[in-house]
Order: structure tokens, then C-alpha cells, then sequence
């Protein structure tokens, strides 16, 4: 009676056509996530990498205004989707097959329903890695992922604000309580530099680094708040596509190399 039951163990798949899979995650939401993932993804891009992004917010998805995506996905046979290619990368997102002014009332079941059909029906072809953009929280779309998905490693994003990382907390202890391996933490937002060079940390110092070394994980780097990294993000243009010898894209470049060792 005493005795503890031995732990769940999921029968965890790849995702076809790809060979890593790395999820971009915090469980607090406007911290940046879906810029961070998608210029992460043109960085590893650059590196040689084939890349095939998937934005798993189903109720409030980026990639399409991220990339400016217009087209539709196709499908052949009515049962399997073909990802749109942007920039060299595949992409799939629920906004794609939805119009952007329609809310998602939906209920678990149907979210479930949504990301297991991204994650096993569409046509990833003979991507290295798979850059998965996750929601907030620690729900139903992240325990369809990490019980389900064979995950390679997830990155956790954060900016140093105390708020956030009351919840980047909680995030991190739902990777390591489902062995998900995380390759590192990021602090976005770190630092604003004004016109006249004054540096203001608006969102407390630190943070995301501490957070790091409290739970043992790597700390991948600073992104300071930036204007161009904004712009690049409304136009549709990823940074670190567009214009890699950026100093924001230098960032990313380093973060995305770091990344890279984990693969080799």
C-alpha cells in the first residue's frame, strides 16, 4: 500500500522529417517568445541548418505576421498538410488556416486535436531542426507536447522581471518533471538603449542569469530591447534574415552557436 507507483512512461514520437526538435517556451506570456523563436530559427539558419518552424499557439498565433505569410497550406490527399516555405524555412501555424480576425473558442479537446494534427500530419521534408514556438502556461498544448513528442532540448525565454520568472519557474520544473532537456535560458528585454546612449534596465537586472544558475542551466545570452528587432517583426522580415550583420543579430548568431553544440 505503501509503495509508490513506478512513473508514466509516454510513448514519444518524432516528428517525421525532422531531425531535432526544440521548443522555444515560457510559461509567462510578453516576453517574446515568437520574435525570439523566429529570428533563433533564421540564426540556425545561417549556420547551415535546415529549418522548419511551427507555431503551436492556437489561440494566439505569430508566424503568419512574423513572416508575413499570406499563402495557404495544400494538401494532396485531404488527409496530410504541406507546410508553407518562407525565407528557405517551412512553416506551419494554425493561423494559417484560419482568418486573423477569427477568435479560437475553443475547448482542450479540439487544442489537442489541433497540435496533434501540426505535429503528425503535415509534410515536414528533410528538416535538420524544427523550431517550435509554444504558448504560455503549462497546459494542455505543453503536455501534448512533452508527453507525446520526442523533444530534443527546450529554450526558455524570459525577461529579468521578477514576475516573469515566478512562472519561468514553474515552466522549467514541468520540463525537468517530464524530461525535457533544456538547452539554456535567454533574457530578453534586458537593457533599453536611448538615442543619446544611456542604458535603462526596465524590467530589473539579472534575473533570467540567477534563474539559471538556481535551477543549474546554461545562461545562452542578453537581447536588449530594439526598435529594428520591432520593425523587422511588423514587416514580416526576420533580423536575422534580412540584415545579419545587425548587432541584434550578432546576438543571435552567438546564441544560435551555442545551440549548435548541443546537436554535435
Amino acid at each position: 500500500m505503501t509503495q509508490k507507483p513506478p512513473p508514466k512512461q509516454f510513448n514519444k514520437t518524432p516528428i517525421k522529417g525532422t531531425k531535432y526538435t526544440v521548443l522555444v517556451s515560457s510559461a509567462k506570456g510578453g516576453v517574446g517568445k515568437s520574435t525570439i523563436a523566429v529570428n533563433l530559427a533564421f540564426a540556425l539558419q545561417k549556420l547551415g541548418f535546415k529549418i522548419g518552424i511551427l507555431d503551436a499557439d492556437v489561440y494566439g498565433p505569430s508566424l503568419p505576421k512574423l513572416l508575413n505569410l499570406k499563402e495557404k497550406p495544400k494538401s494532396e490527399d485531404n488527409k496530410s498538410i504541406i507546410p508553407v516555405e518562407k525565407f528557405g524555412a517551412q512553416c506551419m501555424s494554425m493561423g494559417l488556416l484560419i482568418d486573423d480576425q477569427t477568435p479560437m473558442m475553443w475547448r482542450g479537446p479540439m487544442v489537442i486535436s489541433a497540435i496533434k494534427t501540426m505535429t503528425q500530419k503535415v509534410l515536414w521534408k528533410d528538416r535538420d531542426i524544427i523550431i517550435i514556438d509554444m504558448p504560455p502556461g503549462t497546459g494542455d498544448t505543453q503536455l501534448t507536447f512533452v508527453q507525446e513528442v520526442k523533444i530534443d532540448g527546450a529554450i526558455i525565454v524570459s525577461t529579468p522581471q521578477d514576475l516573469a520568472l515566478l512562472d519561468v519557474k514553474r515552466g522549467i520544473q514541468m520540463f525537468e518533471k517530464t524530461g525535457v532537456k533544456i538547452l539554456g535560458l535567454i533574457d530578453n528585454m534586458s537593457v533599453f538603449k536611448s538615442d543619446d546612449g544611456k542604458e535603462y534596465k526596465i524590467f530589473g537586472e539579472g534575473g533570467v542569469k540567477k534563474t539559471a544558475k538556481e535551477f543549474n542551466k546554461e545562461f545562452l545570452g542578453y537581447l536588449p530591447l530594439n526598435q529594428d528587432l520591432r520593425k523587422s517583426a511588423d514587416y514580416g522580415e526576420p533580423l536575422t534574415y534580412s540584415k545579419s550583420d545587425h548587432e541584434i543579430s550578432k546576438l543571435f548568431q552567438s546564441i544560435a552557436e551555442k545551440i549548435k553544440q548541443s546537436f554535435q
